[in-house]
């Protein structure tokens, strides 16, 4: 058991109050509308509450937090004119994607003009033949794999949701796939950038696409990760990936959690090209099957995906199953019709609205770590355990094959006893994690939720550092302010 530290009392008081407190906005002069609805059009700015409500919150328990107004641009060109009108009157900018962080990474904190980007939907240019694509800060990744499944080709970075590829790049998402395709971080090419001043960044240099650069500086992945603080990023050029010959799935159950835990590590030691491996605990297995019409028997679960040849998948397949029997797994069933594997990832894609379903009158905290595999079953472990013994309903999944799991706490929204052991909960889990040359998220993001465990993550000197390329690229601080920095 880690012992909270001193300094995270406050931190965990903070947290709670975020669940329930709306921060007093200080408003938009009626001149600021009427240049905002010059550049994009009255339809497409709005101060209705109703709006502003939705635009101040994402899928985590932090409450609204509104806006003060809410835009929709049609450009490139017309981010750029938002931008400078809210800078010349010192005016927050909240870009908006889809909504899906578990962070609070849009809410308003501090009022000002939250930027929705759903009307920049275009796919703007696609190269099958070099397996790139660039895409408007509105396309989500289902939209994008729709539009190129017919050339053979997909964009395998899968967070669950259907986020927009863009609010993927600022939160740096992974996904269930990330163990054999990467993270988003490793799949963007380049980035088009409105910054605070309106001025508009290329990353990689403008049209540039290419599948390595030793030219300047990194900026492409400076901005990705920097959840909205540094600029809004409107473009996105992403790699792209030859659908696979083969997909095939399966389920395997063991008698304890580290049974499946110690089977993930081996299966990655082993060096066995698998596209997607995911623990669900027993009580993630019973949500499933409520919520999904699954009949999977609630105890410890791996579900598995390979990719490939039909031949190499079935060489894989008999890999695995003889590391699931070292570990005393059972019931290795296989699903290669696309219904059966559709059904299967659907149910742990919804494991999130399938926690919530169980007690529908909570909240649910969710929160990520990610250690390296070694120490993946000491640190689930050691939460689960935690989670017990505070008597909290919860479930736990996560994307084992990298290190990376999830924790679904339901709280009573009302009961602040509950809610401050589940926030000190989560606080020992990341602190534990970090402890073992871990991280704090591996990728949900900091947000407002995670802003002191980033102190214990980086030194004083490192955070300095990015609290200098922060001022350097908005110093009057109006680019998403109050998140990532405490």
């Amino acid at each position: 058991m880690f012992i909270m530290k001193r300094g995270a009392t406050g931190f965990v008081s903070n947290v709670i109050r975020s669940f329930s407190t709306h921060h007093v906005n200080r408003g938009v002069s009626g001149n600021v509308l009427k240049s905002l609805a010059a550049v994009v059009g009255d339809k497409n700015v709005s101060n209705s509450e109703t709006v502003r409500e939705q635009h101040g919150k994402d899928e985590s328990c932090h409450k609204a937090c509104p806006p003060d107004l809410v835009v929709w641009p049609n450009s490139t060109e017309q981010v750029s004119e938002v931008a400078k009108i809210c800078s010349a009157h010192h005016l927050p900018m909240i870009p908006f994607g889809a909504g899906t962080g578990l962070e609070g990474g849009t809410v308003a904190l501090s009022g000002g003009v939250s930027i929705d980007m759903k009307n920049m939907s275009d796919i703007h240019s696609f190269h099958p033949d070099d397996f790139d694509a660039t895409v408007q800060a509105g396309v989500s990744r289902l939209t994008l794999n729709e539009h190129i499944k017919d050339c053979g080709l997909w964009f395998p970075v899968d967070p669950g949701a259907d986020a927009t590829l863009c609010g993927m790049a600022a939160t740096s998402a992974s996904g269930t796939n990330a163990v054999r395709y990467g993270t988003m971080r490793e799949n963007v090419m380049n980035l088009e950038v409105v910054l605070a001043n309106g001025t508009i960044i290329n990353t990689a240099g403008r049209d540039r696409r290419t599948r390595k650069t030793s030219a300047g500086y990194n900026l492409t992945n400076l901005f990705v990760g920097s959840e909205g603080t540094l600029g809004i990023i409107t473009k996105a050029t992403v790699r792209l990936y030859p659908l696979p010959e083969s997909m095939t799935s399966a389920v395997c159950t063991f008698p304890t959690a580290k049974a499946a835990i110690d089977t993930t590590v081996m299966v990655m030691q082993c060096g066995i090209s698998i596209a997607r491996i995911e623990y669900l605990n027993d009580t993630a297995i019973s949500c499933a099957n409520r919520y999904s019409n699954m009949e999977l028997k609630a105890v410890p679960t791996l579900f598995f995906e390979f990719h490939g040849s039909s031949v190499g998948i079935e060489q894989q397949m008999e890999q695995v199953a003889d590391i699931v029997a070292a570990n005393d797994g059972s019931d290795y069933e296989f699903a290669v019709e696309m219904e059966k594997r559709n059904k299967l990832w659907k149910a742990r894609h919804n494991l999130y609205y399938a926690t919530r379903a169980w007690m529908p009158n909570h909240n649910t905290y969710m929160t990520d770590v990610c250690v390296p595999i070694s120490h993946l079953a000491e640190v689930i472990l050691s939460a689960e355990d935690d989670i017990l013994k505070n008597d909290v309903k919860s479930t736990t999944v996560g994307h084992v094959g990298d290190g990376n799991f999830h924790c679904s706490m339901l709280m009573t929204p009302d009961d602040e006893d509950q809610n401050r052991t589940v926030v000190e909960i989560a606080d020992r889990m990341a602190r534990h994690a970090l402890s073992l040359n871990g991280t704090c998220t591996g990728e949900h993001g900091i947000g407002i939720g995670k802003k002191n465990l980033l102190t214990v993550e980086f030194s004083e000197d490192e955070i300095s550092v990015m609290k200098s390329l922060k001022s350097t690229l908005d110093p009057v601080g109006l680019m998403n302010p109050g998140k990532i920095f405490i």
